[in-house]
């Protein structure tokens, strides 16, 4: 997996400066990044707190495990069902 170049709490700091009235372009030259990049953290990050995105991330990571465990238990129930329809 990438790791991540920026926090959460540095990318909370550069919305935040967006909403204080720097301008993307700025921002985008001091972290180096592009527009693109500004507008994603935007979108998922917009209007939320370190706190919120650190509990985001939490969430994420238990929901992966949780699909995890589902889907070894569908895989588990599926080869009992062969075994139990095949004739002996």
């Amino acid at each position: 997996m990438k790791k991540k170049r920026f926090t959460e709490e540095q990318t909370i700091g550069a919305l935040k400066e967006h909403e204080s009235g720097c301008k993307v372009e700025d921002i985008c030259r001091r972290y180096a990044i592009a527009q693109g990049t500004f507008y994603r953290w935007k979108s998922k990050y917009g209007g939320m707190e370190v706190s919120d995105a650190k509990r985001l991330n939490e969430l994420e990571s238990e929901n992966s495990q949780l699909k995890k465990l589902l889907a070894e238990a569908m895989l588990d129930n599926a080869v009992l069902k062969d075994v139990v329809s095949k004739k002996w």
